[in-house]
């Protein structure tokens, strides 16, 4: 886990911007594929928003997987739910395997109750219409009511992993919405954070000229015309006492 503080405007800027927005700012600066593939909400609560803890799992052996293991605080899937900080989001690796789940709604409300930010996972769930009710960010593949330990064998906490085919490292920001869960590198959060803030505003504009009337030619992108009123329209909103958006 990185030790450096992200900027708290960075959170700011980030509660403004859909994981659409966000996917586009990462395209401009290269990355392509930094959204999680099959990984959708499954709570009532529908953003996500913090920083990774890691988990990865192997396949399970059964000559090590067995109900016993978990009396033993150090497991690595119960030692990671009790490491995981405020404001953090234990993404895990079930290698896309949802013949099982992952973890089930004692784990996921014992996060909750650490103050966890969210659980993610490109595997199953077990106890699925219990975790569908929770006001706790939870996204998944699947749903499954196998225990993990017929498929899954847990190994590494705070490791680079992958879920849903995105690289997840340690400390890596992680925005989920409606729509999907996109990784952002954590070194690239604050500008792309800001960006995506200033995308947000400017796309709210656009829409409301295209809802308006106004053809795509010139609205969308936006040529210089359209970017001086866009500009304009931003001055005259700032007046507004509490107007949001980056400075």
């Amino acid at each position: 886990m990185a030790d450096e503080t992200l900027p708290p405007e960075t959170w700011q800027w980030l509660a403004q911007a859909s994981t659409a927005t966000v996917t586009t700012q990462l395209f401009k600066r290269g990355l392509r594929r930094m959204h999680m593939v099959g990984v959708r909400p499954v709570s009532r609560r529908r953003r996500l928003m913090g920083e990774a803890l890691t988990l990865r799992y192997i396949p399970a052996r059964e000559d090590l997987d067995v109900v016993e293991v978990f009396q033993n605080p150090e497991h690595p899937q119960r030692r990671a739910i009790e490491l995981a900080r405020p404001g953090q989001v234990l993404v895990i690796d079930a290698r896309g395997d949802t013949r099982a789940a992952s973890a089930g709604h004692i784990l996921a409300t014992r996060l909750c109750q650490r103050g966890a930010a969210g659980l993610v996972t490109d595997g199953a769930l077990r106890d699925m219409p219990a975790i569908a009710e929770m006001n706790f960010a939870v996204y998944a593949a699947a749903a499954s009511p196998a225990m993990n330990l017929t498929v899954h064998h847990a190994v590494d906490i705070g490791v680079p992993i992958g879920c849903g085919g995105v690289p997840v490292f340690p400390g890596d920001v992680v925005l989920g919405d409606e729509e999907a869960v996109v990784v952002i590198p954590r070194h690239l959060a604050p500008e792309v954070a800001r960006d995506a803030a200033e995308q947000e505003r400017l796309e709210a504009f656009i829409l409301a000229k295209v809802e308006g009337g106004a053809p795509l030619p010139g609205t969308y992108p936006p040529d210089a015309q359209t970017l001086e009123e866009y500009r304009a329209w931003v001055v005259a909103r700032e007046r507004r006492p509490g107007a949001p958006g980056p400075a």
